[in-house]
């Protein structure tokens, strides 16, 4: 079993280019089911998400390369709208392809998402869509079937702000006939991208980056070249480690707009930060005060960022609260952090971190992306070494996490233990 040993690692110093948003490449590679014609993508991720898109293209009959920094996705030989359920259930965002197949196919079968379990993430509002654009919707225990003889464009009114359901819902809606409206929509970066990715394809949307987004349906979309917008929550995660021990971190090929509420977070806290056109540079002051943080949806404080903000924070004395009322059951981190001697108390969705005591490595374990990285960042400032696992939560987003960590002075290897003697090592921490 594979595992990552990160040591105390001291200042970290140094310049990390960012790569392409996973949360856009993932609903870019099924938008471009959509297409007539061949579609080139620049910029998308080396991570084991894209992998798995890639595995059930060739099931299903798209053909996809990678080359020279380029994924070329051809869709014209796509011959089934069937996905095998268990690699649907591998990660979160396989239900962006009932978006992109249902107009061509009439019918998807697909197995429920997975990926990152916050407590299972809700699918009401996509099958609000499915059924407000005309389809039927039958729920099996493993799988479930989305079928449409024809979809028609419908006025939606979004019960909550959600990224994936908007995103989805633009990808049904754009070869829908007629109008569709979409009613207190999401305005993440993420959803702008898509909607430029289809509208260089030829769909007609507008108002993506408001909560009011119109869709006037086409009947095909042609083929085309888009580049993927950055990893804004990768590069927030590389500006709050120059924070843990006082060192200086520089992000390229960003877009410092995407990151507003964090870079203001981090000002707080008391580190300095510094934006150029496309590069952000942290500097950590060695003093962190602590603060009050409460995620919400963009343009507020991003929930992916709560976990490895929690590492940051346990290094400024004084108490920090972080609340998360985007996903309330998302601090799997917490028990793990304790275990490396952080005191931090939980009450239903708010924890409560002592900062400023000296953490000590041991083994632990991250449950999804984030929290891996967070473990990560504790590591780096904890006496002796941490070693985690869970390396597979952390491959699904980060494309070489060792040596883009490495690249700014971080201490920590890629290492590899039997099962049986894993479990011995962390039975004799306790």
């Amino acid at each position: 079993m594979k595992y990552i040993q990160a040591e105390y690692s001291g200042p970290l110093n140094g310049t990390v280019r960012i790569p392409g948003a996973k949360n856009s490449s993932l609903t870019l590679l099924a938008a471009a089911c959509l297409a007539d014609n061949i579609v080139t993508l620049e910029g998308i991720p080396h991570i084991d998400d894209v992998r798995l898109i890639a595995d059930i293209g060739r099931d299903i009959g798209l053909k996809l390369t990678q080359n020279a920094g380029q994924v070329i996705i051809d869709p014209r030989w796509i011959h089934s709208s069937v996905i095998d359920p268990g690699k649907a259930s591998s990660y979160r965002a396989s239900y962006y392809f009932v978006g992109a197949l249902l107009s061509k196919f009439g019918r998807v079968t697909i197995g429920l998402p997975g990926g990152d379990d916050f407590v299972a993430r809700p699918m009401d509002q996509h099958i609000k869509v499915f059924k407000a654009l005309g389809a039927q919707v039958r729920m099996y225990k493993d799988y479930y079937e989305v079928e449409a003889a024809e979809l028609k464009g419908a006025d939606i009114y979004f019960d909550t702000i959600t990224s994936g359901a908007t995103m989805n819902a633009m990808l049904l809606a754009v070869l829908a006939k007629g109008r569709t409206q979409l009613l207190g929509a999401a305005v993440d970066p993420e959803v702008c991208d898509t909607a430029r990715f289809l509208n260089q394809l030829g769909a007609r949307i507008y108002g993506a980056g408001t909560d009011r987004i119109r869709i006037e349906g086409v009947p095909y979309l042609n083929g085309g070249i888009h580049t993927v917008i950055p990893d804004r929550l990768i590069a927030g995660a590389f500006l709050m480690a120059a924070g843990l021990n006082g060192g200086q971190v520089t992000v390229k090929d960003v877009i410092p707009e995407h990151l507003g509420s964090c870079l203001a977070k981090l000002e707080e806290v008391g580190m300095h930060v510094e934006c150029g056109e496309n590069s952000i540079t942290a500097y950590g002051t060695g003093y962190l005060k602590a603060t009050r943080i409460r995620t919400g949806m963009y343009p507020s404080f991003a929930t992916d960022l709560q976990q490895p903000m929690t590492a940051l924070l346990l290094q400024a004395e004084g108490k920090s609260i972080i609340t998360d009322r985007v996903y309330p059951k998302r601090f799997a981190h917490v028990p793990q952090l304790r275990r490396l001697g952080a005191e931090i108390e939980m009450r239903q969705e708010s924890a409560f971190i002592r900062g400023g005591l000296p953490l000590r490595g041991g083994w632990v374990h991250a449950t999804d992306v984030r929290a891996g990285i967070c473990l990560l960042m504790a590591g780096f400032t904890a006496e002796g070494s941490t070693c985690i696992t869970g390396v597979e939560h952390i491959d699904r987003g980060y494309e070489d996490v060792i040596g883009s960590f490495r690249s700014i002075g971080a201490k920590l290897s890629m290492r590899e233990l039997d099962a049986q003697e894993l479990s011995s090592r962390i039975h004799m921490q306790g």
